[in-house]
């Protein structure tokens, strides 16, 4: 049995879903989601980017943040970023010792920063180079002033506009490929499956930092959604709820709808080369995602800790079995990034490592029962119930934020203070989550904050033992920008 897993960052559930928003047009995720188990109660366990990856690619979770390990130059604010404990034995790594040819394509530029180690057990990898603020390209301001005019509203602001400009440097190099490095990811991944398909049992882990920001897909893509458009397009989204006309704000969401669009030609692309080597047979066809956004939803476009609402924490997970066992099939359980860990391995049935107590009290459970039950397969029962269990909630971290969601109410705290942000959701009067009523039900938010209490084993307020440095960890480009400016 071979395996193929994408991961796609920033992707919200409910446009893959079409649940709320469903226009935006992806044929091939609709194909692959009627021949796969889908998961609707998918959330992220500790958030964003490195951290969902490390507990997919090792099964134990991120959050609670509890790792004093050095961050220097990692430049990001974010908490529990950081590499791969040595002690956790990663799926790659596990794989290649059972034989598997083992492959890493991506373009998530974040894995390999200073001090990370998210190489570790793939025999071959690729770094596709020049997403977001990945300082790889540089060049005189004057190569790309012109372009950036398109984007800014007002004057340049060399610090604030510090991503913009290494993206727009970036896009030089690797526009002469493909127009976004997403799909140079997939393109590269179809020519691996030619070259090895056929050589064992492989691994392939494709991982596309589409659509995040910036959103920039070729023009065609966006003016499906948002056509005859003439204004400034905020690409970097952030600014756009306060300066942005109407018209603008609209063009914004079909930069992200195109993105995801074009995403879905690639997938389709790589779905079909899978088919004509024949290898659908015998292959296992993963598609997760880390988070989502907000297009508006809340007044912002972009993804913040405090914001743990379903349209950024909502994940989308598809399992495609070649016996199509499930296939079209809905699962309700709640589910985890760190369990696609343990149910890869129940699929390809490889032996789970061995887990230091610690990581093995904190590490997912393979929902391959729950698969094979939804298909009307008899599954003993113990294996079941054991499935099952504790599956009626889900604990998201998020920075200094933590959400405890089950099917009634969303939790939501700063573990850290409080009494400075403290809220709570009716998921069933107010399913938008836009209402806070912790006032008026406190002995709800006393059980919900109880049940986060013994999770992080603490009382709130909470001091979680991570040693991030946020002075340390500076983005060349901002500091250089910052003396230009």
């Amino acid at each position: 049995m071979n395996l193929v897993v994408m991961v796609l960052d920033t992707l919200r559930y409910d446009v893959v879903h079409h649940r709320g928003i469903t226009h935006v047009h992806v044929p091939n995720l609709d194909a692959l989601r009627r021949d796969s188990v889908s998961f609707s109660a998918a959330f992220g366990e500790g958030e964003p980017t490195v951290p969902v990856r490390r507990a997919l690619m090792t099964g134990v979770r991120s959050f609670p943040w509890r790792y004093p390990f050095d961050t220097k130059g990692l430049y990001t604010g974010n908490r529990g970023w950081h590499k791969i404990p040595p002690e956790q034995a990663t799926l790659a790594e596990i794989l290649l010792v059972h034989g598997y040819k083992t492959a890493l394509i991506t373009d998530v530029f974040h894995l390999f920063k200073a001090t990370m180690n998210f190489t570790r057990g793939w025999l071959n990898w690729e770094f596709i180079r020049g997403q977001e603020n990945d300082n790889w390209q540089s060049g005189n301001l004057n190569l790309i002033r012109d372009e950036i005019g398109r984007y800014v509203r007002g004057p340049l602001d060399l610090r604030a506009h510090a991503t913009l400009i290494q993206y727009l440097l970036n896009k030089r190099a690797f526009a002469q490929v493909d127009p976004l490095t997403s799909g140079t990811v997939f393109r590269r991944g179809i020519e691996w499956l030619q070259a090895n398909h056929d050589d064992g049992p492989f691994l392939l882990w494709l991982e596309a930092f589409d659509p995040h920001e910036p959103w920039d897909p070729p023009r065609a893509y966006a003016d499906r959604y948002c056509p005859d458009f003439v204004g400034t397009e905020f690409i970097m989204p952030h600014v756009a709820p306060q300066v942005a006309s109407d018209r603008e704000k609209e063009r914004v969401k079909a930069l992200y709808y195109g993105e995801i669009t074009y995403l879905d030609e690639w997938i389709g692309r790589l779905l079909n080369t899978i088919a004509d080597l024949g290898r659908l047979k015998d292959t296992t066809i993963m598609f997760t995602s880390d988070h989502g956004t907000e297009l508006l939803d809340h007044g912002r476009f972009g993804k913040n800790a405090a914001a743990l609402h379903p349209y950024n924490t909502q994940l989308n997970w598809l399992v495609r079995h070649p016996s199509g066992v499930g296939a079209g099939r809905e699962v309700g359980a709640f589910v985890q990034g760190h369990d696609l860990f343990p149910t890869t391995l129940d699929i390809l049935g490889v032996p789970k490592p061995e887990r230091t107590e610690a990581d093995a009290v904190r590490g997912g459970r393979s929902v391959w029962p729950l698969i094979r039950a939804a298909a009307g397969e008899r599954v003993p029962a113990a294996t079941l119930a054991a499935a099952r269990a504790n599956r009626d909630f889900a604990i998201t971290g998020w920075g200094s934020y933590a959400s405890v969601r089950d099917r009634r109410w969303n939790y939501i705290v700063n573990f850290e203070r409080p009494e400075a942000d403290t809220r709570l959701y009716d998921i069933g009067a107010d399913p938008d989550e836009s209402r806070n009523v912790a006032a008026h039900h406190p002995d709800v938010v006393r059980a919900y904050r109880h049940r986060l209490e013994g999770f992080l084993s603490q009382e709130l307020p909470a001091s979680l033992p991570d040693c991030f440095t946020p002075d340390n960890n500076r983005n060349p480009a901002q500091l250089y920008y910052k003396r230009r400016a």
